[in-house]
């Protein structure tokens, strides 16, 4: 170890003291431009073209090198095998890391249950897509090989139906497309994210979309929705169909439907049971936000819900109180949960190197050309065979007239390499007839023998001019199609897993329509940090000592009830509205909700006032450091859509010393930095219409003072009111007198 180390001491570069080496040290400043057209769009195109976005046949390049690699494995007819096999495999044509790699073969498999139509059929866990906490096995547990309808992606692929080209290292060919027999591109989901762009498509019946491509083959006018009736996922759900939405997915290739989760009512066990969810979420997701309502009281009905997946499938069980109607409680959920979610359609596709945006008559007009070319391909391919074929029996046929003639000239040469030029000039055929010729067993030299082979002559000329007849016909390129489409449906064929309601059947759940929300006593507090707490009698009554942050005080305590509107005014002139009922009843011995966190305040944000209401009458008075007073009615807050943030609450030209919600004129003290005091009526600060109004001057400063501190009058706060009280405002206030100097020098 000792030499090793000291032979590697020696490598080491000691350079003299001062040494200039160029370039060192330098910086150079380049155009943002160009660094974004050299380094950043290099690798943005490769993101688009090799990775996230699919392509006509339905595959990204992961996806195609994969199969590929198993078709070539002998998978589509032999037995499982090890799926780390297969992705050792892969590997020879994908560069990317094996968990890559086994994570496409999980994504394509019967196990994982993302996809109507898998391709890989495999054995052991693989995971399920509707569950975030099932992970799948590693791949040296499970076992997989190609299913049944992948043999329609590979028919026909060595016949020359599609372009190879050279791997990474040049070392295997692997196709550049898959020549697949249907349109694989509707009948399976595929989502991409590239740079700039993505693609979400959505699955499709396999029979549906393979009866819509004939139908567009036979009429290009058809109507697309007569034979593609929608959308079909693998996770099956209720579609809500909309005939409008459905239109514009099929015209432009955009838009979203919406599917709700499948449920059972059993009426003994008082329980929900869901069996099909939205294949957008999952089933972690959607108990997630159950127990989330449930908590914050806005699901009463449900006493407990549990993921119950099993052997039999997803199951989500929710427990509900006796006389709960399901029905409503489900109407709720759908609103409420991702029990009912969306799905964004994308149609954005690769046609020949260029990332598109396709509507499904395009698509598979799209489709219908590239699979016309790989049977034209094909039957060339045939063409070609047959030809060769055809040529050499004519050969043969010629020697049927004179086997004797052809043996002994044969026998007569001397040379084995003279063989073949003496055929040729003894039966008048070319050289490669005459190898041909030459090969034939010497057991075959027979009448019987050659007359079987030459018998298949009439029968190659009808074939290829059969297949010549093909090559310049349209038409019956399209009937070939046709023909193999009508094969798919009736051997890969389903149901559809999806079923259809239409939206004009179903009640959907409003905020018009929700249920009225329990109605009850309760206080609600406030304090300086801006923590909230809704506390009801009977737990005031049990402990009405208020547990605070250190530091902190209250500000505000008012008895109301839990059906209240609350609005929560922010340093930074903006209002957050909520509901009582938003919040969860809590007790005296807890610091309550940060309001700031609980309504997504922003960063530095914090509430300093808060207002509850049921009819939004009263005022809001601002005072500002100024001197000046807004006075806003608070019908200004009301909103009738659900927003929940309105900025522009107040005018920020001057800084807030204090708000107030008054539902009736009332008299306020204002103390400013000189000592001096103003009582002031409400009634006397004359109402705007903005929000941001910059009020009325009401008390008047001088120099740099400015108001520091207002409060509400209460009875007894000075000894002679009127004192402080002027008869036209603005006015600067007035000093305290000597019977009021004793006790209160400053408001709080």
């Amino acid at each position: 170890m000792a030499k090793k180390s000291k032979k590697a001491e020696s490598k080491i570069l000691t350079l003299p003291e001062n040494t200039h080496i160029e370039g060192a040290g330098l910086v150079e400043s380049q155009a943002i431009t160009y660094t974004l057209e050299s380094n950043y769009m290099p690798y943005a195109m490769s993101v688009i073209m090799s990775r996230a976005i699919p392509e006509i046949d339905g595959f990204k390049p992961s996806h195609r090198k994969l199969l590929y690699t198993m078709y070539k494995m002998g998978l589509l007819k032999g037995g499982l095998t090890k799926s780390a096999n297969i992705v050792g495999q892969t590997m020879k044509l994908n560069p990317h890391g094996d968990a890559a790699i086994y994570e496409t073969m999980v994504r394509l498999s019967r196990g994982y249950q993302a996809l109507l139509h898998p391709y890989v059929m495999s054995k052991g866990n693989f995971g399920r897509a509707y569950s975030s906490e099932m992970e799948y096995a590693a791949s040296r547990y499970t076992e997989a090989k190609l299913d049944p309808i992948a043999e329609e992606l590979f028919r026909d692929i060595d016949k020359e139906t599609v372009e190879f080209v050279d791997n990474y290292d040049a070392t295997m060919k692997e196709p550049t497309l898959l020549p697949v027999s249907f349109p694989s591109i509707l009948v399976n989901n595929n989502v991409g994210i590239a740079v700039g762009m993505a693609s979400n498509i959505c699955s499709f019946n396999l029979a549906e979309v393979c009866e819509t491509a004939i139908a567009l083959m036979k009429d290009p006018d058809h109507v697309i929705a007569d034979t593609l009736k929608a959308p079909d996922f693998p996770g099956g759900g209720q579609l809500i169909y909309r005939r409008d939405e459905i239109d514009k997915i099929y015209e432009t290739g955009r838009g979203s439907v919406k599917v709700r989760s499948v449920y059972t009512y059993d009426k003994a066990a008082r329980c929900i049971d869901i069996t099909e969810i939205p294949a957008t979420t999952t089933v972690e997701a959607i108990i997630a936000k159950i127990i989330e309502l449930v908590k914050a009281g806005k699901l009463r009905e449900i006493t407990d819900v549990r993921n119950e997946i099993g052997l039999d499938g997803l199951r989500i069980t929710i427990d509900v109180k006796k006389d709960t109607d399901p029905e409503k409680l489900m109407a709720k959920l759908f609103a409420m949960t991702p029990l009912e979610d969306s799905f964004a359609c994308n149609f954005n596709v690769l046609i020949a190197g260029v990332p598109q945006v396709l509507g499904v008559r395009q698509l598979l007009e799209e489709w219908t050309a590239f699979r016309m070319e790989c049977i034209r391909r094909r039957v060339g391919h045939d063409l070609d065979k047959a030809r060769e074929r055809l040529h050499l029996l004519k050969g043969l046929a010629k020697i049927l007239l004179d086997i004797d003639k052809a043996i002994r000239i044969i026998r007569a040469t001397e040379e084995e390499a003279e063989v073949v030029p003496n055929l040729m000039i003894g039966f008048g055929i070319d050289q490669i007839q005459a190898e041909y010729v030459a090969e034939i067993k010497l057991r075959h030299l027979n009448r019987e023998y050659i007359l079987k082979r030459t018998a298949d002559i009439e029968q190659l000329e009808k074939d290829i001019a059969d297949m010549e007849d093909i090559l310049r016909s349209k038409s019956r390129v399209r009937r070939i199609i046709i023909d193999e489409l009508k094969a798919v449906i009736k051997k890969h064929g389903q149901p559809r897993k999806t079923s259809i309601v239409y939206a004009t059947d179903i009640e959907e759940y409003t905020a018009s329509k929700e249920e009225e929300v329990p109605d009850y006593a309760c206080t609600l507090f406030f304090t300086a940090e801006g923590y909230f707490k809704k506390i009801t009698p009977q737990s005031l009554r049990m402990s009405a000592e208020q547990k605070l942050k250190e530091g902190d005080r209250l500000m505000q305590s008012v008895e109301t009830t839990n059906a209240t509107d609350l609005l929560f005014f922010s340093d930074k002139g903006t209002v957050y509205k909520a509901k009582a009922s938003d919040f969860a009843d809590t007790k005296a011995s807890v610091m309550g909700d940060y309001v700031a966190s609980k309504l997504g305040f922003e960063d530095g944000e914090n509430a300093i006032y808060m207002v509850n209401t049921k009819d939004y009458s009263g005022y809001m008075l601002f005072f500002f450091e100024n001197g000046k007073v807004a006075k806003v009615e608070l019908s200004a807050y009301a909103t009738k859509t659900n927003r929940r943030r309105l900025v522009g609450a107040y005018s920020d030209k001057s800084p807030l010393v204090a708000v107030y919600h008054v539902t009736e004129d009332t008299d306020f003290v204002m103390e400013s930095t000189q000592g001096r005091y103003l009582l002031v009526n409400s009634g006397a600060v004359s109402a705007k219409t903005s929000r941001t109004t910059l009020g009325v001057q009401v008390m008047t400063l001088r120099g740099q003072h400015r108001v520091q501190a207002v409060e509400l009058y209460t009875e007894g706060r000075f000894v002679k009111p009127s004192h402080y009280r002027k008869r036209s405002l603005p006015a600067s206030g007035s000093s305290l007198t000597e019977e009021d100097l004793g006790e209160q020098l400053t408001l709080d």
